[in-house]
């Protein structure tokens, strides 16, 4: 592996990155559903699901519904300005030729919900989908989809916005292949290092290791970041979650594969640094386009609104160098104003105020008890330790 060592960390670097890493793992948990939504949202398309495999009519007799999208990967964030999370289901006629239109099948789902007392009040309308509405927690945005003949991946085929033809897609296959992705170890040189200087083994206070994996982490960062950024501007360009999703867990799996880093922040900024080497520009129509292909299925272009909006592309590229420009800032940031100013301005003043006011009041308490101390390499813990020494004030982010 080659190495991505820069220049040398001291023991208070690797102490202060650390806790700025374990803050952005500690915002993507704010960000996404809790665990009362998500049980309520399972047993809402599953609920679904019955009652659409239970028709009679012939194009709805093997019905699967299953999860696809931010929330099938964990990647979902809360939307800036509204409370309900978008759940993306996948209703899967199997056994259905391809030579059913779109708009039949459609509207054979659409019927069926309507049937229900409960989901005809919830029921809306999409260009290719049919969306419920659990108002101020989530909507279930569900597609309907057939068996893609051509694909042997298990691919399916998903209506275009008119409703004329069906499109290639694999939801089930693309999430296979994140989470595959996702479970890649990367390797830590300069934590290692540093962590056999000190003798004792302990659980940093308040870091602890990031539950849901770097990459989950890092497209959770970058859509909220993409949120924000986006937020004032009405031209609706900002990128599509399926391409940062793409893009990020491309250059992740290069990254880990072929690179060995300091830490979580120095791989989280190479991530992001490298994701634009993986933008295919191929010919098309004779002049140079963009492609940004679904690696799980042949046909789907994740950029092929490039192609016939010239100004999304520009909006992906002036938002990763923002992006790329205020990790790269954060990941370097001395001192917890610079941090929370940083933190506010890449995610919003809510979720890092409450993020950041958790951690204060849980050291306070720490401090208060007398559980709080200090180790080498570590830095704030809980833990007991021959090393430690007991800490009076704010430490945090090298002050």
């Amino acid at each position: 592996m080659n190495q991505m060592l820069r220049q040398p960390l001291t023991d208070s670097d690797i102490r202060r990155r650390t806790q700025i890493f374990t803050i952005l793992d500690e915002i993507g948990e704010d960000l996404d559903l809790t665990e009362t939504q998500f049980d309520r949202a399972r047993q809402s398309y599953g609920a679904v699901g019955d009652w659409l495999s239970g028709s009679t009519d012939p194009l709805l007799v093997s019905v699967l519904v299953y999860l696809q999208g931010s929330s099938a990967l964990g990647t979902a964030v809360k939307p800036i300005g509204r409370r309900e999370f978008d759940v993306d289901l996948i209703c899967f006629c199997a056994g259905i030729a391809s030579g059913i239109s779109p708009a039949t099948l459609k509207a054979a789902v659409g019927n069926r919900l309507k049937e229900h007392a409960t989901y005809v009040r919830l029921l809306e309308e999409k260009k290719r989908c049919w969306r419920l509405n659990y108002a101020g927690d989530f909507h279930l945005d569900l597609s309907p989809t057939i068996a893609n003949p051509v694909c042997g991946n298990r691919g399916e085929l998903v209506p275009d916005r008119a409703l004329k033809e069906w499109h290639p897609t694999n939801p089930r296959a693309y999430k296979t292949l994140f989470d595959e992705r996702a479970a890649l170890r990367p390797t830590f040189v300069g934590k290692f290092i540093a962590m056999q200087r000190d003798e004792a083994t302990v659980e940093p206070f308040p870091v602890r290791e990031a539950v849901k994996g770097i990459l989950r982490r890092i497209v959770q960062l970058l859509k909220r970041h993409r949120d924000v950024f986006y937020q004032n501007n009405t031209q609706d360009v900002a990128p599509i979650s399926v391409i940062i999703t793409t893009l990020a867990m491309q250059s992740y799996a290069y990254c880990v594969r072929n690179h060995v880093f300091h830490d979580e922040m120095d791989l989280l900024v190479e991530t992001i640094r490298m994701m634009p080497h993986f933008i295919d520009r191929p010919i098309l129509d004779g002049r140079r386009g963009y492609a940004i292909l679904n690696e799980t299925t042949n046909g789907e272009n994740f950029a092929d609104n490039w192609n016939k909006d010239e100004r999304r592309a520009p909006a992906f590229y002036a938002w990763h160098a923002q992006a790329l420009s205020d990790f790269e800032v954060l990941r370097d940031a001395v001192g917890q104003d610079r941090v929370s100013l940083n933190m506010e301005r890449s995610f919003g003043s809510g979720v890092t105020g409450r993020v950041l006011g958790n951690r204060v009041n849980a050291v306070s308490d720490g401090r208060k008890s007398g559980l709080l101390s200090v180790a080498p390499v570590v830095g704030l813990t809980t833990s007991k330790v021959a090393a430690s020494t007991t800490v009076p004030t704010n430490t945090f982010f090298g002050d």
